[in-house]
């Protein structure tokens, strides 16, 4: 594959940042682009490997060795073909993905990784430079219509996929613009939503149409629904945030993470925000979550100036590299430092917050927090906890920001007016096998189903349940399927 001698000569190099006190002004991507010889480098470094375990590690189990091959030999049309015979949104994955397949590169095991994730952003966004990604209408129509339900990433692969199979396809969104946690949720520093319009505007080219401020089961009547479409895809995400009620909760200044990213992403767009303002300015600001999420309310805070951003992870801190329980090739659960940590937080682990404390009026004023110590089981992972005698402590606080993640969709409304059965943790329940709830016609794909998990998921899920929704209404299915390996997994 490329050059044989590739992982040999050059090492992993990731593309420049804009320096931090020029990028915190504004919510502009930084990351830049390689140049060509540094794209053709980073490529010459996937190896022949005998088994590309790269392809196992990816969830939509994109041909990584056969596209890294083209872009060493700069074959870009042929790069392309290949990354979206698998991939619907490669400029969404390659700017936000975690990237497990790195994880999973065999060059990874005494070597730093192939840059895969780069490389997939560089071959479709040259692509779009280059004119290649252009709208393809269907040839045939089946006369078959298909509801979806929620515009996230899941919803969006899926109304792709049932459109070039030639069915008609509509999107309900009761939000104002489409694009669900892409636009709404993900800040702009690392996803501008010129990027998510872009990807709208083609796929309303190639036919397939989007109703917003839809809201299924409220404004618009699910039985509708019911009677006009063949089939209906349920991909409304995991939308009920976890929450953490201990003493002084009802105080203000005390919010949901989703809300105040959310807000944020609509000044930056121009769009209404309404209700109360949650800003983050002049403010000691408390994170309270670790993972992505958190990390994305570090990078807006500090966007939005606050006197101090502090990062709480209730878990003890991750080692910094894989241990005898974190063999390769499986995603390792460890130390993550994002661009947004680089742009300054203080981070702590093994901490719990006992208490919201008030000024007496009604707003926070501060938090009362108790050092853990966890007990360990034989294989790392933390399993139990207690409290620090000794340990409790007061800091200040004027805005804390819950980013423990999502327990289950959102029940009233929509799922409870249409009866479908829900699985042990609130999700609605289909299997992998034909993603179909317990009513016929309805299907249910992404976060709506597993759980809240990535945005490569949420694609891939949308895939399999389009197919599924294919062979339901015309007998079969000519749409591509994941490796039936990755399904097991």
């Amino acid at each position: 594959m490329g050059k044989p001698t590739g992982f040999l000569e050059f090492t992993r190099e990731t593309p420049s940042k804009r320096p931090v006190q020029e990028r915190k002004n504004d919510y502009k991507e930084f990351v830049s682009r390689y140049s060509g010889t540094e794209l053709n480098h980073q490529a010459a470094r996937c190896m022949n490997c005998g088994i590309p375990f790269c392809h196992h590690g990816c969830p939509l189990g994109n041909i990584i060795p056969e596209f890294n091959d083209a872009v060493y030999r700069q074959h870009w049309q042929e790069a392309y073909e290949i990354l979206t015979s698998t991939n619907n949104f490669p400029e969404f994955t390659g700017r936000i993905c975690p990237a497990p397949c790195e994880s999973s590169c065999v060059l990874g095991i005494n070597q730093p990784p192939v840059t895969i994730e780069e490389i997939e952003k560089h071959i479709i966004e040259i692509a779009f430079d280059k004119g290649f990604v252009k709208a393809r209408k269907p040839s045939l129509k089946t006369g078959k219509k298909v509801a979806v339900v929620g515009s996230g990433p899941a919803g969006l692969a899926a109304a792709d996929q049932l459109n070039a199979a030639g069915h008609a396809v509509t999107v309900f969104e009761r939000d104002d613009e489409p694009g669900g946690l892409l636009r709404y949720g993900i800040p702009d520093f690392k996803l501008e939503k010129w990027v998510v319009a872009r990807r709208i505007r083609l796929l309303e080219e190639e036919g397939i149409v989007f109703k917003c401020n839809a809201n299924v089961g409220v404004n618009v009547s699910i039985n509708d629904l019911l009677r006009e479409f063949h089939a209906i895809i349920l991909a409304g995400g995991s939308t009920i945030p976890r929450d953490l009620p201990v003493p002084g909760r009802e105080l203000k200044g005390v919010h949901f993470a989703m809300d105040f990213l959310k807000q944020q992403n609509k000044r930056v767009s121009n769009l209404a925000v309404g209700g109360e303002a949650i800003m983050a300015t002049d403010k000691n600001v408390v994170v309270i979550g670790g993972g992505d999420t958190g990390s994305d309310c570090v990078g807006t805070s500090n966007r939005h100036k606050a006197r101090s951003v502090t990062q709480f992870e209730l878990l003890p801190k991750p080692p910094e590299g894989r241990t005898t329980y974190m063999p390769w090739p499986t995603y390792p659960m460890t130390l993550k430092v994002t661009s947004s940590h680089e742009e300054g937080v203080e981070r702590h682990w093994a901490v719990a917050t006992k208490e919201f404390i008030g000024d007496g009026k009604g707003n926070l004023k501060g938090l009362k927090l108790v050092t853990l110590e966890w007990k360990m089981t034989e294989d790392g992972r933390a399993a139990q906890f207690v409290e620090v005698p000794g340990s409790e402590k007061e800091i200040p606080c004027e805005l804390a920001l819950f980013a423990m993640g999502f327990v289950h969709p959102q029940h009233a409304g929509l799922l409870q007016e249409l009866g479908v059965e829900l699985d042990e943790r609130g999700n609605v329940k289909a299997t992998e096998k034909n993603y179909q709830t317990n009513i016929a016609k309805v299907f249910t794909a992404g976060d709506m189903r597993r759980g809240q998990s990535l945005v490569v998921w949420a694609i891939s899920e949308g895939r399999e349940c389009a197919r599924k929704v294919d062979e339901y209404l015309v007998g079969q299915s000519l749409l591509e399927r994941r490796d039936q390996s990755l399904i097991a997994l």
